[in-house]
């Protein structure tokens, strides 16, 4: 009986030395092997004209590896910035005003060794429809550099805004899983170097905009 206990207790002390060495492991792992892509805006601006108002905003971010391996390959890979503008309301949910949308997307071409960025107000189609800007580049660096900056950026129209009110605008920056190819798609889910998202607010002031 008593070598049966001493056994047991080996048994057991030897189950919380592999927790523990398992526990310690995990520590040891990069952080990358894990964690979420950290993206942040690093400044978000807002300007006025006679029009309406403009959005300028900086992001600061690593492309992740996954994405930056189906970039290489030749896969298109997409990325939407979206503002909303609200009118505060003390006796009720704030109500939105105006909203503007920016699509982008980025795509290597291997016969000319070239990045093209397209950015367009509305989902970017296969034919190309919609698309207002088109840019080349010659390194990933150069054009992720132009995906991280947004200048100038119309997001209201005057007529939008209440001159009274107090208004705040809410801007999110994502990479857009729902435009990649099917299977790359299934493949992303529960992947976080796909999880790539940042978010910021700020208030309107309409008297100190020029």
């Amino acid at each position: 009986m008593t070598a049966f206990i001493t056994h047991c207790w080996k048994s057991a002390r030897l189950d919380v030395a592999v927790l523990l060495a398992c526990a310690l492991l995990a520590s040891w792992m990069p952080r990358q092997a894990w964690a979420q892509p950290v993206a942040e805006v690093t400044q978000l601006r807002l300007e006025g004209d006679n029009e309406g108002i403009l959005l300028s905003a900086s992001l600061n971010f690593d492309l992740p590896t996954a994405v930056e391996s189906a970039l290489v390959k030749g896969v298109a890979v997409f990325f939407v910035a979206e503002a909303e503008v609200y009118r505060e309301r003390w006796y009720w949910a704030d109500k939105k005003v105006a909203g503007a949308e920016r699509h982008m997307r980025l795509v290597f071409h291997p016969l000319t060794r070239r990045w093209r960025l397209a950015v367009s107000p509305s989902t970017i189609a296969n034919n190309g429809l919609g698309v207002i800007l088109n840019q080349s580049f010659d390194t990933l660096e150069d054009a992720m550099a132009a995906v991280r900056r947004i200048s100038g950026w119309r997001i209201a129209e005057l007529r939008d805004l209440d001159p009274g009110g107090r208004h705040r605008v809410e801007f999110r920056f994502r990479l857009d899983v729902s435009q990649l190819p099917r299977p790359l798609q299934i493949g992303a889910l529960g992947q976080n170097d796909w999880a790539l998202s940042a978010a910021a607010s700020q208030r309107l002031a309409l008297d100190n905009l020029k």
